[in-house]
């Protein structure tokens, strides 16, 4: 059972927290709660904020987001900016894309099309697949604008226990929720041509699962896409970052960095705070932002959990992982898109090889080429690319102290599909990152990028709380805990977390700060 803080750890001078981690959650939810009036530190072993949404700048001057690159879904973190006195589109350009993205089909041999949130034109793209499929379109939108209106009050809340899988908003949300479905069997409702399925379910790679796998719930991704936009943060995501670090700063936070944390300190169950570089930081309430398979073990004596133990973790479902390469290359592509995601030809196998932990033969990939909006992502006349590759997490057989090689030249090879047939030659940095450098560098349980994997059985109370175990003091942000990962969720669970953790301090509860209808601004730029 996940309880709260009892009565001896409120006091009457002000509350103190500690935040491990300078993710996006742990940012957050460090704005949030000093907002509320609590007394702020935030502890981050690297030496920049960010967390892997982070922006890597080279001596060259080539600027690379390190993982998220889509930002989706503004209005959760312009709801956290207002209850913090900011303003999201004050602090950080953003840049909304149309077209969102780019399909290449066929592993390059098929149709391409260009996703737009303008749904009379995003038909007659979905119409060279099959004309059938573009009238089914907004029967599809209307369908997922309901299922998301009924999932939000479950997504902005945090379970406790079993009782809240019967709650009034639970119940509600039910008649949408078809678990007997994954997101594919869903969309066969709707589309009959599996391209036209691809282009609304290649979506669940950012939960790091297979659309015949992941619950018939996230077809609302897609939705969230087309209904409000993808957007481009001027000089990356790691920007967003930036900003949140700087309004944290300015509520009081006290930042850290270059201050890994190695335990959270206990009496009995209740955490009284955190040790770090032989410092000893005390608190009334901890919130870890760190990956939650990696720090669990390490911050957390085993014995305090009982849900989630190292055997648990060890045997929990965990998502794919990502090779990554982030080159600095010669030359403008006016040709590429900003985003350009390449389907495999034989979709499932590319699937099945990575559900089985190996490196796919013939993968799909992202190509993310952000100088098509911004410019300022790479020296003049220069790219700064990045190709993400799906493969399986290290719980598979790949040796990628030995594959890393021969993957890469795969991966450029298969750049020559979207016509960058001599990109090699072109290229003055590279970085890579294998599903070892996330374990090893970045901390990343089993390099498992998106976390747990995001099944039924490892959703809602049956995902590490956000109030957790059986501690008191300890609460998650970040893609292990509920909702789940992905940039919007996290803000979102962040926002459960810390609102749990204020009440419990006696600082009151954390309310949204925007009306709802619309969802827009109205100042946004549109690229």
């Amino acid at each position: 059972m996940n309880r709260p803080l009892s009565a001896p750890a409120l006091r009457a001078q002000r509350a103190q927290v500690a935040v491990i981690g300078a993710g996006p959650g742990g940012l957050a939810a460090a704005m949030l709660l000093a907002a509320r009036g609590a007394r702020v530190t935030l502890l981050e072993k690297d030496s920049v904020v960010g967390g892997r949404s982070r922006t890597l700048t080279t001596p060259e001057g080539y600027r690379f987001d390190l993982g998220p690159t889509f930002f989706l879904y503004p209005r959760i973190l312009e709801e956290i900016f207002a209850s913090c006195g900011a303003d999201l589109r004050r602090e950080v350009e953003l840049v909304r894309l149309d077209p969102q993205y780019r399909l290449v089909f066929g592993g390059g041999a098929g149709p391409v099309l260009d996703a737009t949130p303008d749904l009379d034109r995003m038909a007659a793209e979905i119409a060279k697949l099959d004309p059938e499929d573009a009238r089914a379109l907004r029967p599809f939108m209307e369908q997922n604008r309901a299922k998301l209106a009924a999932f939000r009050p479950v997504l902005e809340r945090g379970f406790s226990s079993a009782a809240d899988l019967f709650a009034p908003d639970m119940l509600k949300a039910l008649p949408h929720l078809r678990p007997h479905l994954s997101v594919d069997a869903e969309l066969k409702r709707h589309f009959r041509d599996p391209r036209t399925r691809l282009l609304f379910s290649f979506q669940t790679k950012y939960l790091g699962m297979s659309p015949f796998r992941c619950p018939s719930l996230f077809t609302i991704l897609s939705f969230l896409e087309y209904e409000h936009g993808v957007f481009h943060p001027m000089g990356g995501c790691g920007a967003v970052a930036t900003a949140m670090a700087r309004v944290a700063e300015r509520l009081g936070v006290e930042i850290r960095l270059d201050t890994p944390v190695e335990r959270i300190a206990f009496d009995g169950r209740r955490a009284t705070g955190v040790e770090a570089g032989g410092q000893r930081f005390a608190a009334d309430g901890v919130v870890m932002n760190a990956d939650f398979a990696h720090a669990a073990p390490q911050l957390i004596p085993d014995a305090l959990r009982r849900r989630w133990s190292d055997k648990r973790i060890a045997g929990a479902r965990y998502s794919c992982s990502t090779f990554m390469l982030y080159l600095g290359v010669e030359g403008r592509f006016p040709e590429l898109a900003h985003h350009t995601i390449l389907l495999a030809e034989d979709y499932q196998r590319n699937l099945r090889e990575i559900e089985a932990g190996l490196a796919p033969a013939e993968p799909s990939f992202y190509l993310h080429n952000p100088v098509a909006t911004d410019p300022s992502m790479a020296p003049e006349g220069h790219s700064s690319l990045y190709l993400l590759v799906p493969v399986g997490n290290l719980r598979g057989t790949t040796d990628w102290r030995a594959k890393a090689s021969e993957f890469r030249a795969m991966a450029l090879r298969r750049l020559a599909a979207l016509g960058l047939p001599d990109i090699e030659a072109r290229i003055r940095y590279e970085r890579m990152v294998t599903p070892l450098d996330w374990r090893d560098e970045f901390s990343v349980g089993f390099g498992a990028t998106f976390n747990l994997a995001h099944d039924l059985r490892q959703m809602l109370n049956f995902r590490p709380g956000n109030r957790f175990g059986d501690t008191e003091g300890v609460y998650l942000v970040g893609g292990g805990t509920h909702p789940g990962s992905g940039l919007p969720v996290i803000y979102e669970g962040a926002r459960i977390s810390a609102d749990l953790l204020s009440r419990d301090l006696g600082l009151g509860g954390i309310s949204t700060a925007l009306p709802m209808p619309g969802e827009a601004s109205g100042r946004e730029m549109v690229a």
